[in-house]
């Protein structure tokens, strides 16, 4: 052991500028060698005294990296890589308190025992090693550093509550990203420090802890070391380690050592606990807080003096044991795992045969694991690199170095690859700054440089673009320091505050980017002195807009510039939707009520443009009576009201009032009363959204799930009953069967019927319609079937839903064009249909009930002015005046009967039978005759009093019959206060058809048509 020589220990907390102080005392000398515990700190060191006496002057030597120049006076290097023949004036030795460490440990013993300065020796470390450093080095003297600043336990904080610059101490990667991760989603950002980085990242790192773009630092114990850093507050998010043996718990002494970073000189600091770590026990505290450690014990120690003849001799040699009282043996580190490993292998053995290549072999050994794979995989590294320096020129191939250092070349990838490719090179860049091991050390060692750095770089983007959010992080910056932050808003909406994208304006409302937790608070306050001035701006643009620029989407929302600035609630009235406008609490004052009284006036135009004849029977103006009490009810509709629903009150209206409703746009049809230009596709949809706010009033119901109707131009569809009730009914449809059918169609069909149910020609030839056979009845044809858009079983259903009766009947077989005609099996045409009067809106499906078809003989119902008569319906004229027979005659619309000079149509078969001669079963075939309700042969059904029982004042026709019935056998007349209508008059018999006369002409024409098809 070599004298004192001025050995002087400065031991005392971390934070108290020992490391500072053996720098000056270096630099005070003319030569010098300080050893530090990272390679991290001897860059920081290095660099700082660069600075002060120039690049010449300073060497740094690490493991892995060497930058010698031709004559330095001052050496920095780690302490394993301590040049261990160069003499200088002063040498320290930075965290002696390592020589308890059981990996290291010995290294930093043999540095405190054996090196020494010519004129100064400084020992820096924790006031824990003063004991056995009295004992071990008498004479030395000792200086303590205490600590200016005092350090205070804080408690357990969740990390999202963690005050700014702090640093998060984790003893593994993963937590270590883990936690990083969680910060940088709530508080915008961390630095990352880990030991295996390299310095390059490292000090990228810190740099942007240091410079403020991020006020978080997650780290693992390489902070407690030498990093100076500006950190207020501490926190553990763990407290066991794996030390390289097995998983223990921190000392308090290393506690003391991390958690001593918390201040600076003056400024105090605090120290805690957070993520899953547990808080500390007062005693802990109590430690910590006052520096109180016990002492070190014992310090680990390798033999120094090693046997080299042979490996048996070297292995023994490394297993002596300390004869000073206070050392102990090291257990065995990678090297002489890697070295017993190859002791095993013949043919390194056998190469190992001199004291020479022994010496050789354990300086192969020393090859740092940084890979951390496996100890064999390390050791056949070890061994094929010795095989290397024992065979040939005694260097290391190029062409196989190159290969190695190839596989690293990459700068992609993720954290994990790219920290695997840097664990890689370290081991490459070791091996090259062994001088002697290859052709060409400079080109090599400036080649894995080379590649660090790329690969450093590479990483310090990586982890800022995965754990730090520089948007956030930058406003919250210039937040705390209460700067003006400048903003700008582009013509999409799109908001940057300081350059940086933090959220779009549409309409009044601000969206941030990325909006969640702290950040989205972040964000918002950075933008909200921007976002409030251009929504006010925006406010006054609204109010000045014309009505183009809005528009009212079908779920209720108004919107403009391709935003949502309101939206539709239940109001007063069904017609007077109440306006919500979608704003921010940016929107207020005189700016908001502009844009409520700009949008009250818009929709007030658009519900009075689109629904205009609602609005007019709202108002009612000429009508009295019941004709007021329809348009109340076609209004509370919504335009479509079913027939059967107000049948009484129908019946009850002159012509005088029917005339009034028509002014309107009110039509009177077979199965529904409604307002033709209100099932066009705008006014279905701006009713369909009355409804449903009108609807949302009295329930849970969600204009929002609103279904569409079905498509524009579909004269039916698929019922669903999926949709809420009422649906269809305002679409313009009409549930019938499995499908829905647009009213004006069925209106249309129930034109056709009425033709060929008692069809009688008006002009001799006039061919038989296509459907009309003899006897009364009609047969399903394409052209009905064309008007709904369905055929077979389908269409068979809605009429049944319509209260149409089907006959099986005998006839003679037609010829097969005729048969194809008369029996209708042929598909329609094309589902969708145009009608003059309407375009209704296509329809989506309703849950709501089939209303049964009313058994009130429905009116007749025409797209022209027509005469209601008690008898079979007469062609009108355009001379004819209108008059409309209230519905309560006998037989109106669909369910007329022939007049009495006719024959009944059920004794039709009968007469023809008698008339005719028997014939043959062969010449016969069987068809569908469908009747409307109670007509032809289903007329008796309802005379039976077992089956549906009659009033009293209502007769059986037949013989027993008074004498007082109309004169189509219908209903007897009503005795009411109003007028008796004047009985028609006797039907004059119709003159022949002068053959001059164009109607002569026309039915003619008619029936060469009729004979070519």
């Amino acid at each position: 052991m070599p004298a004192s020589r001025s050995v002087t220990a400065v031991l005392g907390p971390t934070n108290t500028g020992k490391t500072h102080l053996a720098v000056e005392r270096m630099l005070a000398h003319g030569s010098g060698m300080i050893g530090l515990p990272l390679r991290l700190l001897a860059r920081e060191i290095y660099d700082r005294v660069r600075l002060r006496v120039g690049d010449h002057a300073v060497a740094l030597v690490t493991g892995e990296e060497k930058i010698i120049p031709a004559a330095p006076r001052f050496w920095v290097a780690t302490v394993e890589a301590m040049p261990s023949n160069i003499d200088v004036n002063f040498l320290a030795i930075d965290e002696i308190q390592l020589c308890a460490d059981f990996e290291r440990g010995h290294i930093f013993t043999d540095r405190l025992l054996n090196r020494r300065g010519r004129e100064e020796t400084m020992l820096l470390g924790a006031a824990t090693m003063r004991p056995i450093i009295e004992r071990l080095v008498p004479g030395t003297t000792f200086i303590a550093r205490p600590r200016f600043s005092k350090l205070t336990y804080a408690g357990q904080k969740k990390l999202s509550r963690l005050p700014r610059r702090s640093a998060v101490v984790a003893f593994s990667a993963e937590t270590v990203y883990a936690v990083a991760e969680l910060i940088r989603r709530q508080r915008g950002g961390a630095a990352v420090v880990l030991g295996a980085l390299s310095p390059r990242t490292r000090n990228a790192q810190v740099a942007l802890f240091q410079s403020g773009d991020v006020d978080y630092l997650v780290a693992t114990d390489a902070i407690g070391m030498g990093l100076n850093m500006d950190v207020d507050h501490v926190a553990f998010a763990a407290t066991r380690k794996f030390d390289g043996f097995h998983y223990r718990n921190l000392t308090p002494s290393e506690l003391g050592q991390i958690a001593g970073r918390a201040g600076r000189y003056l400024n105090d600091g605090t120290f805690g606990t957070t993520a899953e770590a547990d808080p500390f026990d007062a005693d802990t505290v109590e430690r910590l807080e006052n520096h109180k450690f016990d002492n070190v014990p014992v310090l680990q120690w390798r033999n120094r003096d090693l046997d080299f003849r042979s490996i048996d001799a070297l292995k023994r040699s490394l297993g002596h044991f300390p004869r000073l009282e206070g050392l102990t043996r090291a257990q065995a580190g990678p090297d002489i795992l890697a070295l017993e490993a190859l002791a095993r292998d013949n043919e390194i053995a056998g190469l190992a045969a001199s004291p020479v290549q022994v010496a050789l072999l354990w300086d192969v050994c020393q090859i740092p694991d940084y890979r951390n794979i496996s100890a064999s995989e390390h050791s056949g590294l070890v061994g094929r690199i010795f095989e290397f320096l024992s065979r040939d020129k005694g260097r290391i191939p190029e062409d196989w170095f190159a290969r190695q250092l190839s596989h690293c070349d990459r700068s992609d990838g993720d954290i994990d690859t790219l920290s695997n490719r840097i664990a890689h090179v370290r081991t490459w860049t070791f091996v090259a700054n062994r001088g002697d091991w290859l052709e060409a050390p400079l080109f090599w060692q400036s080649r894995t440089r080379e590649i660090e750095d790329k690969l450093s770089d590479a990483l310090h983007v990586r982890l800022t673009q995965r754990f730090i959010d520089r948007r956030t992080s930058v406003l919250m910056r210039r937040l705390a320091q209460k700067e003006e932050l400048m903003s700008t808003v582009e013509e999409d909406g799109a908001l940057h505050v300081e350059g940086e994208y933090v959220g779009r304006i549409k309409g009044f409302h601000f969206i941030p980017d990325g909006a969640d937790g702290a950040t989205g608070k972040t964000v918002k306050a950075a933008s909200l002195k921007a976002v409030a001035a251009e929504i006010s701006g925006r406010a006054q643009t609204v109010a000045a807009c014309p009505d183009p620029d809005l528009s009212l989407t079908r779920l209720g929302q108004i919107v403009w510039q391709n935003a949502p600035i309101a939206r539709l609630e239940a109001g007063p009235s069904l017609l007077k939707p109440r306006i919500a406008i979608i704003a921010d609490d940016q929107l207020t004052g005189t700016d908001r009520e502009a844009v409520q009284a700009r949008l009250e006036k818009f929709l007030s135009r658009h519900i009075a443009n689109i629904a205009e004849p609602l609005i007019k029977l709202e108002e009612g103006e000429g009508l009295t009576g019941a004709s007021r009490g329809i348009a109340f009810r076609l209004v509370e509709t919504l335009g479509v009201l079913p027939r059967d629903q107000v049948a009484q009150e129908v019946k009850g209206l002159s012509q005088d009032e029917r005339a009034a409703l028509r002014k309107f746009g009110v039509r009177f049809g077979a199965f529904n009363i409604f307002v033709p230009v209100l099932l066009k596709p705008a006014a279905t949809q701006l009713r369909l959204l009355l409804w449903a706010l009108e609807r949302s009033k009295d329930s849970k119901f969600d204009v929002e799930t609103l279904p569409e109707s079905p498509g524009q131009g579909l004269t039916s569809a698929l019922f669903d009953r999926s949709t809420p009730r009422g649906f269809y009914g305002i679409c313009g449809y009409r549930i019938c069967g499995p499908r829905v059918v647009r009213i004006d169609m069925l209106e249309r069909l129930a034109d056709m019927i009425r033709d060929r149910v008692f069809w009688r020609p008006r002009f001799p030839e006039e061919p038989r319609p296509a459907g009309s056979i003899e006897g009364g009845g009609f047969t399903i044809v394409p052209d009905m079937m064309s008007l709904v858009g369905c055929s077979g079983e389908e269409f068979q259903a809605i009429l049944r839903s319509l209260d149409f009766r089907m006959q099986k009947r005998k006839v003679k077989r037609l010829a097969p064009a005729a048969a194809a005609v008369e029996t209708g099996n042929t598909e329609p045409a094309a589902v969708a249909a145009t009608d003059d009067n309407t375009v209704p809106e296509g329809v989506e499906a309703s849950a709501e009930p089939v209303p049964e078809a009313s058994a009130e003989p429905a009116p007749e119902v025409s797209a022209e002015p027509v005469i209601e008569t008690p008898t079979e319906p007469v062609a009108e004229t355009p001379t004819e005046p209108v008059v409309e027979v209230p519905p309560e005659a006998a037989a109106a619309a669909i369910e007329t009967e022939p007049p009495k000079d006719e024959a009944e149509p059920e004794a039709a078969p009968a007469a023809a039978a008698e008339a005719a001669p028997a014939e043959s079963a062969a010449d016969e075939i069987e068809i569908e005759v469908w009747w409307p309700k109670d007509t032809g042969p289903f007329r008796r059904e309802r005379q039976k009093p077992e089956a549906r029982p009659q009033p009293q004042q209502r007769h059986r026709r037949g013989k027993d019959r008074p004498e007082q019935k109309s004169q189509d056998g219908g209903k007897p007349a009503q005795r009411t206060h109003k007028p008796q209508r004047p009985p028609r008059p006797e039907r004059k018999p119709e003159k022949p058809i002068d053959p001059d006369s164009p109607f002569a002409v026309l039915g003619a024409l008619k029936a060469q048509l009729a004979n070519k098809t």
